[in-house]
């Protein structure tokens, strides 16, 4: 028995794409039309609905381990790679958007650039942007990944960075993935002590992000800072 083609449905799929976009694609659909490029001359349909089974979302199969993907039937090396691809490659993406020394004029800005830094990220992190006099990105630093708690953020780390890179004011951003964007009591109280701590060297706190997948909150906005 020869071999099924199917090269008539992938180009209708690839067509139907640049037409209409992704966003009227079902979410097995679009892991179908991604695994086309992975997984040369077989039906992906069924290989999509496995992963989503799975994993439960398009985002738990994007973020599966490379490994693990690699052991299931059909995926193979080159399909792991790229489904492991995906993530990286829209932070890197969402990161160049804001290429050269953006200027935070607003909160806005800030919690738009901010979220900017967490995009695919499955723990939680903290970042410390670093501005100029002229409220210029210079750098933003990671500072911690996991819980944001005093014993994973040192106000002496946070100080040396932000002499480091000549900072005149820093934003901090930390995000809280899959939950809301809510500020602790422990994220108002380490706001407070960075902030002191960086007051010492008259470096201010411009605002304080908390990301919550497409959503932010601003410190500076609810008036915490």
């Amino acid at each position: 028995m020869g071999k099924i083609d199917h090269s008539g449905h992938r180009q209708r799929m690839k067509e139907r794409f640049l037409h209409e976009g992704i966003d009227k694609f079902s979410d097995y659909q679009v892991l179908e039309l991604l695994l086309f490029f992975g997984v040369p001359y077989k039906d992906t349909n069924g290989l999509a609905h496995t992963l989503l089974d799975r994993y439960g979302t398009l985002s738990g199969v994007l973020n599966a381990d490379y490994y693990e993907l690699k052991e299931i039937k059909e995926m193979g090396a080159h399909a792991s790679l790229l489904v492991s691809l995906i993530p990286a490659l829209a932070q890197r993406y969402s990161r160049d958007r804001w290429r050269g020394k953006p200027q935070i004029a607003n909160t806005n800005d800030a919690g738009m650039y901010s979220a900017s830094l967490f995009v695919n990220e499955v723990y939680e992190a903290f970042y410390m942007i670093c501005l100029d006099s002229q409220n210029r990105v210079v750098m933003p630093v990671r500072m911690s990944k996991g819980t944001i708690n005093e014993a994973m953020i040192y106000p002496r780390l946070i100080v040396e960075n932000a002499l480091r890179h000549k900072a005149a004011m820093v934003i901090l951003a930390h995000n809280h993935p899959g939950g809301s964007t809510d500020p602790s009591s422990a994220d108002i109280e380490i706001t407070k002590k960075l902030a002191a701590a960086l007051a010492v060297i008259t470096v201010g706190v411009m605002d304080h992000i908390i990301v919550a997948g497409e959503n932010f909150l601003s410190f500076a906005d609810k008036r915490l800072i």
